[in-house]
């Protein structure tokens, strides 16, 4: 605990000298203390995706030094609830760019490279193809899962932008739409990558208590001072301060949640 204080009152310093007299020393400082909140993001999503873990870390430190960079001290609220978001998010981004081919969780990959030894096997002793019902039950598997490990295996390898996207609206071959056609533009990537981060803190907020989420609105969406919100509420500002904190630190904690992310196949 009191190494936890000392760390919090150095980061506060460092942030404090940062923001009056920004140098890359000091902000080198700032990233070696709080490279533990990047490894503890890095490390949770890391079991939520195939990526490498060392991948995931680089991507945390540059949303750290992103925070780094735009945190106010002035605001009253701890350095590492602020930081998380950012961490995270950039990782999210990584994520969500690697996408465009499908990934497979670990488990399933090992289960299909596991699957093709059993059905070579299988297939020398029975002398023909053996069922899937067959390769789960000598993989211990449900049948179910086993043919999803399948299914996801078949559609790992991705399809080429000239394919042809049939369509019972278009049979002229002169309409003839390709898979390329159907992909948004950049533009249009970036929009729903904003609209998908929008959505999960509106609902991460929409769990907040009523009144601590309409302070964290006010400040941080409709830019009010906290003095200004503290007047409008009727409480005091360090009532409105402390409840913010609270707040953050809430959302922090719903929104590192395994079921916020969305990035297994």
């Amino acid at each position: 605990m009191a190494y936890q204080t000392s760390l919090q009152s150095q980061t506060m310093e460092l942030l404090v000298a940062y923001r009056n007299a920004p140098t890359v020393q000091v902000r080198n400082r700032l990233v070696r203390l709080n490279m533990g909140l990047v490894r503890k993001v890095a490390h949770r999503l890391a079991h939520q995706c195939a990526e490498p873990y060392e991948d995931l870390e680089q991507c945390g430190f540059l949303g750290l030094i992103t925070a780094i960079e735009r945190f106010d001290p002035s605001q009253g609220y701890a350095f590492s609830s602020f930081a998380v978001p950012y961490i995270r998010g950039e990782i999210l981004h990584f994520l969500r760019d690697r996408a465009n081919t499908v990934r497979i969780p670990r488990r399933w990959q090992q289960l299909s490279r596991d699957g093709a030894k059993v059905r070579q096997a299988l297939t020398m002793e029975f002398g023909r193809q053996p069922s899937d019902q067959e390769i789960a039950d000598e993989l211990d598997l449900d049948l179910k899962e086993w043919r999803a490990v399948k299914l996801a295996a078949s559609n790992r390898v991705p399809l080429s932008l000239n394919a042809r996207v049939s369509s019972n609206y278009h049979q002229q071959a002169d309409s003839v739409m390709t898979l390329g056609d159907t992909l948004m533009d950049s533009h249009g990537q970036v929009m729903q990558t904003n609209e998908e981060d929008r959505l999960e803190l509106q609902h991460a907020l929409d769990q907040l208590e009523d009144r601590t989420r309409e302070m964290i609105e006010s400040v941080f969406v409709h830019q009010l001072s906290r003095q200004e919100v503290a007047q409008r509420i009727g409480v005091s500002p360090v009532t409105v301060t402390r409840r913010i904190k609270k707040g953050i630190d809430e959302l922090v904690g719903l929104l590192q949640q395994p079921n916020s992310v969305s990035v297994e196949m």
